[in-house]
């Protein structure tokens, strides 16, 4: 029986399209085709139905195919990432060498679309085998039931499991039970262009409240008249928010993440976000409104003094501002500490007619030799013997896996993604100076009480 999911209208009304145009276990020809630019194989679409419908006869209990299967693989590396090359040039070719007669079709989608996508694709039963999923997102898809939970299904599940980070593994565990795979871990640290700081006779911001004064000082205009800016951040979800929250003493909820009321409203929170809008209506701050210029080159031309960003900037600077200088340093403690936010991505699996295949996949992505080479890319591994790899203790991820002892997850909820989009709204209106972030908060926290209690 299928469950009732509560989605946007804009989202409903485009699985009813879908729904419309064809049904199944796995994606329907047209999910294939107009994806085929990012596909890393290259079967036709009609070939990756008809193989999806011949696994659906195979036995739930068989190990090892009878005849060629394609799994499909939705993920949100960007289409012209290091990742996705090393996804579609390395990694696919060898799993499909060393796996006879399953193929694999990955399919990129932007961050932004593929939680949405998947939503779509879970109302007209057209999932794909296998995604990447952002570990946030985790919940919201085990409380509509359809990832599948691999400890109960996977008869090796422990040996694999037990090959990866622990702590990285709690991002997809809900109920005593695991629904994914760690794929990545990550957090955010500090990026600061050392010239800058240099000529105006600064040092890295120990404290939020140096940061706060740093991104006055440095805002204003350069030598050609250009305006600079002292901080860019991206975006106003929690992603982007909490690592000033929880580090200046605030929460989103309380520590069992069933009341937001006295927590998200408190005077912590509400100083963590008046504090970045006073600092973008003084002109120091920006990076969220449409228009601003892109977070790396902002940073590479010099126009952004720093940034709180992961270790897939390393690359990205490397590869489109070789030249440029400079460092990196823990996020600013406040009262409640120096605490970023935990990041990452889990590899999970849906209830389609290939689990055999896709399990095969997903432990293929998650084993040393796969992990190594997306560390190569700036992504931190989860597999234990891929960490203490020469090519992780050479990739200088020592700042990240040191913020990464006190970093925090984004409260683990059905709801978070709705929660999320609440929270960009209220915040949205205290940047722009419509709110104060009392007001705004002291009306979001009940509607975040009534999303958690659901």
């Amino acid at each position: 029986m299928k469950k009732n999911v509560k989605i946007p209208a804009i989202v409903l009304t485009a699985a009813m399209c879908l729904a419309a145009t064809g049904c199944g276990q796995s994606p329907v020809s047209s999910e294939t085709t107009a994806s085929s630019e990012n596909s890393a194989t290259t079967e036709t679409a009609q070939a990756a139905v008809s193989t999806a419908g011949a696994a659906a006869t195979e036995s739930a209990d068989s190990t090892e195919p009878t005849e060629d299967v394609t799994i499909n693989f939705w993920h949100h590396y960007s289409a012209q990432s290091p990742e996705n090359e090393t996804l579609t040039n390395v990694l696919i070719p060898k799993f499909e060498e060393e796996n006879p007669g399953i193929k694999v079709n990955a399919v990129s989608h932007e961050w932004a679309d593929l939680h949405d996508k998947i939503l779509i694709s879970a109302q007209s039963d057209t999932l794909p085998d296998v995604a990447r999923l952002d570990s946030a997102w985790v919940p919201e898809f085990q409380k509509m039931g359809i990832l599948i939970p691999l400890n109960q299904e996977m008869q090796d599940f422990d040996e694999v499991a037990g090959n990866l980070l622990e702590s990285a593994m709690t991002t997809a565990e809900i109920g005593g039970d695991n629904y994914g795979l760690a794929l990545n871990t990550n957090t955010k640290i500090l990026y600061y262009n050392t010239e800058a700081f240099e000529a105006a006779g600064l040092t890295a911001p120990a404290t939020m409240d140096e940061f706060v004064e740093d991104c006055r000082k440095l805002a204003g205009t350069n030598e050609a008249g250009q305006q600079v800016w002292g901080y860019d951040e991206p975006g106003l979800a929690g992603w982007n928010l909490c690592p000033f929250i929880w580090s200046m003493g605030g929460s989103i909820t309380n520590e069992d993440q069933t009341k937001a009321s006295g927590y998200l409203n408190s005077p912590e929170t509400v100083e963590a976000i008046q504090t970045l809008a006073d600092l973008y209506q003084e002109g120091a701050i920006t990076g969220w409104n449409s228009g601003d210029i892109p977070m790396t080159d902002g940073f590479g031309t010099g126009r952004y003094m720093m940034l709180l960003e992961g270790p897939w900037k390393v690359s990205e600077m490397a590869g489109a501002y070789p030249d440029f200088k400079y460092a990196t340093a823990p996020v600013p403690e406040g009262k409640g500490g120096s605490i970023s936010v935990l990041g990452g991505e889990d590899i999970g699996m849906f209830n389609t007619a290939n689990k055999d295949a896709a399990w095969k996949f997903m432990k293929f992505m998650t084993d040393e030799f796969a992990q190594e080479e997306m560390a190569k890319c700036g992504q931190i591994p989860c597999n234990i013997e891929a960490m203490n790899s020469d090519t992780v203790k050479n990739a200088d991820f020592a700042p990240y896996i040191e913020q990464l002892k006190t970093a925090k997850s984004r409260p683990t909820v059905a709801s978070w993604s709705e929660i999320d989009s609440e929270l960009t709204a209220a915040v949205s209106e205290v940047m722009n100076g419509e709110k104060t972030a009392q007001e705004a908060m002291d009306e979001l926290a009940p509607k975040v009480d009534e999303l958690l209690a659901e």
